[in-house]
């Protein structure tokens, strides 16, 4: 086989900005024979495999090159479209089964293991999650994946919550506050609560698929116009002038460089331009995904998860191989990557995760996670307790897995691209378009798309389930099933399309992944407390929800669009700059600069800390153009911060790592901070709903609902028999004495977590 060909690239370092053409020869072969040269073994020369993508095939005669649809292989969009047309006729034939809301918000309670085993896998991964675990590692190293790895040693406890969501007998959180508190104001403000979130997280899925379909897409230089062209220049300007030692650039360098810092900060420089336009890629996606869901309801996203959590391990899997295999296996990996890159804990200075951060981020999810509304849900969708707790621990523990795959991504995206993307949610995209043949990237793209699906449609099942049960059937009770199915479905839609507001409005991923670990904590603290402690009250609870609601979210929202807030002089104070020395393999820069005689020498590099905003994300110039402009803040406000602020804290000695960890900690404490105190001077609930309550609590889930409903019946008339079963009697303590499933699940769980860390270990140190 020879290849022929000449690449077009005005930015040699910048290999992922540009595609070119290069021909094939086989002689006496065949399109199979073409194909088959595309294996991970088979390394092409002087090309690279990622420059497979627009090429003619030579048999004695030429053909014209493929056509292609977006920057996109016919068979990709091949592949793409047989996907959707599947999942359409899934949701079609699940529509069939279900005639009432039980059916279509729960599947008729009648989900056994593995159903439920993806249909958790499924509804808590998605492609979004991936790309945060690699965009962090791309940026901060292993350290950066904890930003979704935290989550690990928030699994075990599922075991229980899971347990109590089946036992609570209710179809949405919005009725656990109604029932648990007697306050149907709770519940729609959980339901409303929800709905505002539910377009975040619509959002989250949007952005990542649309951000790696434009990644498969981008345009040639040729192609871009001369506005896109100067930003790609002024891009690699900037990452040039940026790798250079300060000392060593001349005082034009330096400015040069402080402009385009701030016109980076300002998100003008672009490493890549797309064919793709997002805004007609989110209707269009988010259609589909509405069509199947609406026609189909829960049953639909649990059949159709089973199929999209095969294709999220595939989408996993499939580009590690090729990756190490560029880089020369783990042994290239660590010649290529810092040693410190490898840290499992960043250091405070060179990480925004330090062990501190790790362990509040930890606790703050740990308040937050049971408040995902479609948790209750896929347990209330079980069979019985058991099928709910095993598939629940099942799909959460087979995700942390994937995600050490998801870890090791980001790593190689180091080695390949370290300094090269302006925008490192594209990691992924890119690595997919430089590793894949076609074919083969329209089954990843179908694999990132089938884990946002997954979650978009369990996620918006529960949305519309809240708003059905928690704030329309109070305002129009007695109306038919077939009128609460046709607006339950319209729910669905209106849920699906306006997610795309939220992916219009923010373009980084990482600041939504905050938001989803703090925010609702603030029902999150609630939830917990009201089911282990019956003297919380709902006064309590209402009041809490209000003060963290405002700290947590409305008041960073507010605060970053108002122009008064953000050039308040007080509100741009930053952390101090300092450097930081720490070994790294040597580069050909440094052989270069006399620092090294040979590539992966050690040697000790001075890093220059950034200073960086306290209560804005970023600080920047309102001129990039000008040094002598005002400061303005920039992203999220961070609240948190500000309040503690206010009370004396002293932020500006420290760094990064120590500001998320402040943060998270005040996200985790405050809310049960405030319960607790407010609850001891507020009215109780009423004993007779309490002991209702918690009688069902301590009931296991019959089989028949008979025999389950007299059981209830029975624990909340006679609440002394439950008496034996608690661990602290006598008190207002609702904790129940474990039993010996309750041990062994809970302990096995720790077990597969030390697994899920040593296999974690025994990764970084392969090549070593």
């Amino acid at each position: 086989m020879r290849l022929t060909g000449q690449r077009r690239n005005p930015c040699p370092d910048l290999r992922y900005s540009t595609l070119f053409r290069c021909s094939a020869r086989v002689v006496g072969g065949s399109w199979r024979h073409l194909f088959g040269g595309l294996s991970p073994v088979f390394n092409p020369t002087p090309f690279e495999i990622a420059d497979l993508w627009d090429f003619s095939y030579d048999s004695g005669r030429r053909l014209p090159y493929p056509v292609q649809l977006f920057g996109l292989h016919l068979l990709d969009c091949f592949v793409v479209l047989a996907y959707f047309l599947i999942i359409l006729w899934i949701g079609k034939k699940a529509g069939e089964v279900g005639h009432d809301t039980n059916d279509f918000f729960l599947a008729g309670r009648s989900l056994g293991r593995f159903y439920q085993f993806f249909l958790n896998f499924g509804a808590s991964t998605n492609a979004d999650q991936a790309v945060a675990v690699t965009r962090e590692t791309y940026r901060q190293g292993i350290g950066g994946m904890w930003i979704q790895f935290l989550v690990l040693f928030v699994t075990p406890f599922y075991w229980f919550s899971t347990l109590l969501f089946r036992r609570a007998r209710v179809t949405t959180l919005g009725d656990y506050f109604h029932e648990r508190f007697r306050s149907p104001f709770l519940g729609g403000c959980y339901a409303f609560f929800t709905l505002l979130i539910a377009f975040a997280a619509c959002g989250v899925g949007y952005m990542v698929a649309a951000k790696t379909m434009m990644a498969l897409t981008p345009k040639t230089y040729e192609q871009m116009s001369t506005e896109e062209q100067a930003s790609v220049d002024a891009y690699a300007d900037y990452q040039r002038l940026a790798s250079v030692d300060p000392a060593e650039l001349s005082v034009a360098e330096l400015e040069t460089y402080s402009v385009l810092q701030q016109r980076y900060l300002h998100g003008e420089l672009k490493a890549f331009y797309s064919f793709v336009d997002p805004v007609p890629f989110y209707f269009a996606y988010g259609l589909i995904v509405a069509a199947y869901t609406m026609m189909g309801g829960f049953r639909a996203a649990a059949i159709t998860d089973a199929i999209q959590g095969l294709l999220i391990i595939v989408f996993s899997i499939i580009l590690i191989p090729m990756g190490l295999h560029k880089l020369g296996g783990f042994e290239g990996l660590h010649d290529t990557v810092p040693a410190f890159y490898f840290q499992l804990f960043g250091s405070v200075s060179m990480s925004d995760y330090s062990a501190a951060g790790i362990v509040a981020m930890f606790l703050s999810n740990l308040v937050a996670i049971i408040a995902v509304a479609q948790n209750i849900m896929t347990a209330g969708s079980a069979t019985d307790e058991n099928a709910a707790r095993f598939g629940m621990i099942g799909g959460m523990f087979l995700k942390r897995f994937l995600m050490l795959l998801w870890a090791l991504a980001g790593l190689i995206a180091i080695g390949l691209y370290a300094g090269q993307l302006q925008d490192p949610d594209l990691v992924w995209g890119i690595m997919t378009r430089d590793f894949l043949a076609p074919g083969a990237v329209g089954l990843m793209l179908v694999g990132i798309l089938a884990a946002n699906m997954s979650t978009l449609d369990a996620s918006s099942v529960s949305i519309s389930a809240l708003f059905i049960r928690n704030i329309y059937q109070p305002l129009r009770p007695g109306r038919t099933e077939a009128h609460y199915l046709w607006v339950g479905r319209a729910v669905i839609g209106v849920t699906l399309l306006g997610g795309i507001g939220t992916a219009l409005y923010v373009d980084n991923l990482l600041e939504l992944f905050k938001y989803f670990i703090s925010v609702p904590a603030v029902f999150g603290a609630p939830i917990w407390l009201g089911f282990i402690w019956r003297r919380l009250t709902r006064v309590a609870v209402i009041v809490e929800i209000f003060i963290c609601f405002a700290i947590f979210a409305v008041i960073p929202n507010v605060f970053q669009s108002l122009d008064w807030a953000r050039t308040r002089p007080e509100f741009l104070v930053q952390t101090e700059a300092h450097s930081v020395v720490s070994t790294a393999p040597a580069t050909q820069e440094d052989i270069v600069a006399g620092r090294a005689t040979a590539l992966g020498d050690p040697v000790e590099k001075d890093f220059l800390i950034e200073p960086t905003g306290i209560f804005f994300e970023r600080v920047a110039r309102l001129d990039p153009e000008d040094p002598d402009s005002p400061l303005v803040g920039l992203g999220r406000f961070e609240a948190e911060l500000w309040v503690m602020s206010l009370v004396g804290v002293d932020f500006t000695h420290c760094q990064k790592s120590q500001l998320v960890a402040a943060r998270f900690f005040f996200t985790a404490i405050t809310p049960f901070v405030l319960l607790i105190l407010l609850s001891l001077v507020t009215k109780p609930v009423d004993p007779k709903h309490l002991d209702y309550f918690f009688g069902k609590i301590y009931t296991p889930v019959r089989r028949t609902e008979a025999a389950d409903a007299e059981a209830v019946a029975y624990s909340a008339a006679h609440p002394e028999s439950l008496a034996h079963r608690k661990l602290l009697p006598g008190t207002n303590w609702e904790i129940a004495r474990p039993l010996k499933l309750d041990v062994l699940g809970l302990g096995a769980s720790w077990l597969v977590v030390g697994l899920v860390l040593l296999a974690l270990w025994g990764m970084l140190r392969l090549g070593a």
